[in-house]
């Protein structure tokens, strides 16, 4: 190729580029302005039609994913609202795998909620008084005030899973723990009837885990999401998934249930978990035309979930899971 016919096919190049970034640039500028119409089904048809590169299609995918989730989103802020009305309290846990999309689906589910009327918590490493304290006591400290949603990001459960594996724990401090802690949510949360606790596990499979693994390493603006617990979680894959099978089998009861959350799918279960929060509450103005039924295929029960992982542990010899 002459260098005159390489200016000119760089120039094209350049030129379809561009093309692409204005017409992303105008359909997200539209769509934060306005719902999807007319207008913005073109700008779409124009991108689909003309550009095939899979940049276009991620932006497409991403573009129908966010939109999917925002009836949903606005029925959480209804909720809220309700919560508010009423003087209840909600309180919700994110645990599980690490890099199971608990982060990201907790961003989804407060994205247009009233900043004033729920909190996010992602405690740290205890202090040196706080580790001769009662282990719940910074948590409770946290708790919600009448009309508020808390979010845990990962709650008083690291005592059940992360603590044992990772030798932060006594084996003691674990087994009391284990024999204590529901009778704990009774007594602080559930016994007055005016709080909400919703547990919910977020779970991967090994291979999809690594493979995010993978991404946070290389991504500049992913390698701070590393710690010394994911450096270490795919080898300690089979202690993490026995800690996990505990877990269920002496903390999932009737009043105080877990929640599975099949993960590999990232929309998929930041969806399925809008509806299990909004089929928690019985609030006014509850869309009846949106579909609140929850995918058997990522919400499981507590109970299923053992049931699964005992199948798994008789065909191959441990539970994969």
């Amino acid at each position: 190729m002459t260098k005159k016919k390489k200016n000119i096919a760089d120039q094209n190049k350049l030129g379809t580029t561009a093309t692409i970034r204005n017409l992303v640039k105008k359909l997200d500028k539209h769509l934060k302005s306005k719902p999807p119409n007319e207008k913005s089904r073109k700008i779409l048809s124009v991108l689909k039609d003309t550009h095939k590169e899979e940049i276009v299609e991620a932006m497409l995918l991403k573009y129908y994913n966010s939109e999917e989730l925002k009836p949903y989103q606005a029925e959480l802020i209804k909720m809220q609202a309700h919560l508010e009305r009423v003087g209840k309290k909600m309180i919700i846990l994110f645990d599980g795998r690490d890099a199971s999309g608990k982060g990201g689906t907790i961003r989804r589910v407060t994205r247009y909620m009233n900043e004033k009327r729920y909190r996010v918590e992602a405690l740290g490493k205890p202090s040196e008084m706080q580790k001769t304290e009662l282990h719940m006591k910074r948590y409770i400290e946290r708790f919600p005030h009448a009309g508020e949603i808390v979010l845990f990001d990962r709650s008083w459960y690291n005592r059940a899973m992360v603590e044992p594996v990772m030798g932060f724990c006594s084996n003691e401090q674990y087994r009391r723990f284990l024999k204590k802690v529901t009778a704990y949510e009774e007594n602080f949360i559930l016994d007055a009837g005016k709080t909400i606790l919703l547990k919910l596990y977020f779970s991967v499979t090994k291979e999809e885990q690594s493979r995010r693994f993978d991404r946070r390493r290389n991504d500049p603006l992913r390698q701070w999401k590393l710690s010394e617990v994911d450096l270490q979680a795919q080898e300690l894959w089979g202690e993490f998934t026995k800690k996990k099978k505990t877990l269920l089998q002496k903390t999932h009861t009737h009043k105080s249930a877990w929640w599975i959350i099949r993960s590999d799918d990232k929309h998929r279960a930041r969806r399925e978990t809008m509806k299990l929060i909004l089929n928690s509450v019985k609030y006014r103005g509850r869309s009846r035309s949106l579909n609140f039924t929850m995918d058997g295929e990522i919400v499981l029960s507590g109970t299923k979930e053992l049931k699964i992982m005992k199948k798994q542990k008789k065909q191959f010899g441990a539970p994969l899971l």
